[in-house]
């Protein structure tokens, strides 16, 4: 055997046993598009849970910057190796149809891998200074000729913005948006007083109803949320008005080994079913679902199909 083709038969075995080793053999890279207090919340948990399962650190980075637009592009140009992965929400879908250009195509560059948590509903919450106590009482407020509210969201094309439009035209009001760099800081900004309302996700915003930090009118989901069953639903306070809330998925850049996707997938499976996992997500008020990356796929063809049919009942024209 020539000195050649030992070469070639060691670069094989060596190639061979890189290939063969058991992902992940090295830190996996999580990456939440938005700034705190946004989908990195439930971000954390599962990886800390991937940590200890798989035995490699799973480091969540917050990359917030124009709707998720920053964070995303990292992701879809990132190496399809499975060391990188994302966090996100519907900012994902809602994104195509409020930019004419971006630099990823959202249907295309991600992998699904599975659905974490569904949220079930947006809640209406308002500044405690705001002097209303129902739903009633925010509408009539809202229809005086000197009113004049702001509402707070993650950012521009964001899914609670896209909902607060589509709820301030069934309602027949008009609210400035003021978009921040995440759910966490949009939160915040209702707490202090610098917008008067918002539509929101459960988890950035329980915390502050818990503590009386804001008052909560009325929940968007076709039920109550067992976080808070004292708020009503939208139905329930006569406003024939239904937001599903979203939700919190993790996504693969495109061409990631079905392998690793489905390897992330059952291990995600596995920590939604431990009893402290299934606690964290009920007081942060969203529901485990984490699903098979096939029936995920389903799921965001659905979505955009919806998200874009919302998108023209608001009037929305891509910018």
């Amino acid at each position: 055997m020539t000195s050649k083709v030992i070469a070639i038969a060691v670069a094989l075995l060596v190639a061979g046993a890189a290939f063969g080793q058991a992902y992940p053999n090295r830190a996996v890279r999580v990456i939440v598009p938005a700034g705190t207090g946004g989908p990195d919340i439930v971000a954390r948990v599962v990886a800390a849970e991937l940590q200890n399962q798989l035995g490699q650190p799973f480091v969540v980075e917050n990359r917030p910057g124009a709707n998720g637009i920053v964070g995303m592009d990292l992701v879809a140009k990132a190496a399809p190796d499975g060391y990188t992965i994302m966090v996100y929400s519907p900012g994902l879908v809602v994104n195509k149809f409020m930019h004419k250009t971006l630099p990823y195509d959202a249907e295309k560059d991600f992998a699904p891998v599975t659905n974490l948590t569904s949220s079930g509903g947006l809640f209406l919450a308002v500044n405690q200074s705001l002097p209303v106590n129902s739903m009633q009482e925010f509408i009539a407020y809202a229809k005086k000729p000197d009113a004049k509210l702001n509402y707070s969201t993650p950012g521009i094309g964001n899914n609670w913005h896209l909902a607060t439009e589509v709820f301030s035209q069934k309602i027949g009001i008009k609210m400035t948006h003021v978009p921040y760099k995440g759910g966490g800081p949009a939160v915040a900004a209702l707490v202090a007083g610098e917008v008067q309302a918002m539509l929101a996700s459960p988890a950035p915003l329980l915390p502050h109803y818990k503590n009386k930090r804001v008052r909560v009118l009325a929940y968007s989901g076709d039920k109550r949320n067992a976080a808070a069953p004292e708020v009503p639903t939208m139905k329930e306070v006569g406003i024939d008005y239904y937001y599903d809330g979203g939700w919190f998925g993790m996504f693969a850049p495109a061409k990631t080994p079905n392998e690793i996707v489905e390897t992330l997938a059952r291990e995600v499976r596995v920590a939604m079913q431990k009893p402290a996992v299934k606690e964290r997500m009920a007081a942060l008020g969203v529901e485990p679902v984490a699903d098979s990356p096939a029936d995920f796929r389903k799921f965001m063809v659905n979505e955009f199909r919806a998200y874009g049919e919302m998108a023209r009942l608001a009037g929305i024209q891509p910018e």
